[in-house]
């Protein structure tokens, strides 16, 4: 007869052979690359919030020695460096956030390519915090580009004042920086307007002892001047100008962008002397107007990078010396 023991572990040891049996039926090499593949995305996700909350915490003076992001910002920034200095964890920005919150959720389609949207990324990577203005209006995108200069000042031009309302109300966690603007042209003057590249009223060099004005363009002669712009295009110097007019603006957008593509090249070349250069985007140069406007008015030999529809210009003051010709 079978002692209690020896029954004990013979029915121990039936459990352990079915166990090993079920277990051999759920672990298939798919499972275990399906899991690997859950574990490393959840990896990169933590690393990529862990950088972006270390990152935005570095004092905006030592990045930028242009106009000071809002009062408001700079606060959050120093309190991220005294939670770091004290040991602390630094809590993801509440703007960084809610982008990826937004992203995560909304059924939009990015208006660049991943490429293109690369170029911008590594570019605020090297100079955020800085001043950034996106020349052409609100977008699926303007999320992504306050996100990626946080800490800094990030404002869009725009055109329609209903928009500017509807992307408040409905993101105000984003503290999007909004001004409305009035575009003077239109596609159909864009020949003779691409023909003022030769004009004295539209290509003098800005004065060397005067800061950056209205007067120089409420008055002027040119055609390409944008008057009524807001006060902030003069009052901050931008180190990052994105011309990117929304889809939605086909077909009379390109003429109305060559104003601001334009507008873009005189305030680089009116920045202040030793303040370094002003990178300016401009997306679309698989259009007529964007390519020929950019190469006048930006100049070929400021081009740095050109990615899919994407150029990227660096221009200098152009107060830095006297007689500095308009293009190189």
């Amino acid at each position: 007869m079978t002692s209690p023991t020896l029954a004990r572990k013979a029915k121990l040891k039936n459990h352990l052979v079915s166990a090993k049996a079920k277990l051999r039926q759920h672990v298939t090499l798919r499972r275990i690359v399906l899991v690997a593949a859950a574990s490393a995305a959840a990896f990169i996700l933590l690393l990529t919030v862990r950088t972006l909350s270390a990152s935005h915490a570095r004092s905006p003076g030592a990045a930028s020695s242009t106009t000071s992001p809002p009062e408001a910002v700079r606060r959050n920034t120093q309190q991220q460096q005294q939670q770091q200095q004290q040991g602390g964890c630094a809590k993801l920005p509440g703007p960084v956030a809610e982008a990826l919150v937004h992203y995560a959720t909304a059924n939009a389609t990015l208006p660049q390519t991943a490429a293109e949207v690369g170029v911008t990324a590594r570019l605020l990577a090297r100079r955020a915090p800085c001043n950034l203005l996106v020349f052409g209006g609100l977008g699926p995108d303007s999320a992504l580009w306050a996100a990626l200069n946080h800490g800094g000042r990030t404002a869009f031009f725009e055109e329609d004042a209903a928009l500017i309302a509807e992307v408040g109300a409905r993101h105000p966690g984003l503290g999007l920086e909004s001004h409305q603007v009035a575009y003077q042209t239109t596609l159909a003057d864009a020949d003779e307007l691409l023909g003022l590249r030769g004009s004295p009223d539209c290509t003098a060099s800005p004065p060397k002892d005067h800061p950056f004005s209205p007067d120089h363009f409420e008055g002027s002669p040119c055609k390409l001047a944008m008057r009524g712009l807001p006060a902030a295009f003069y009052e901050t110097e931008w180190d990052v100008i994105m011309v990117d007019a929304p889809t939605g603006w086909v077909p009379e957008a390109p003429g109305r962008i060559g104003g601001a593509i334009y507008m873009t090249g005189m305030a680089a070349r009116a920045r202040r002397p030793g303040n370094g250069e002003t990178e300016v985007l401009v997306h679309d140069v698989d259009r007529t107007v964007e390519d020929s406007f950019s190469r006048a008015f930006l100049c070929a030999g400021y081009l740095e990078e050109e990615v899919g529809r994407l150029r990227r210009f660096a221009i200098p003051s152009h107060r830095e010396k006297e007689g500095m010709p308009f293009c190189p």
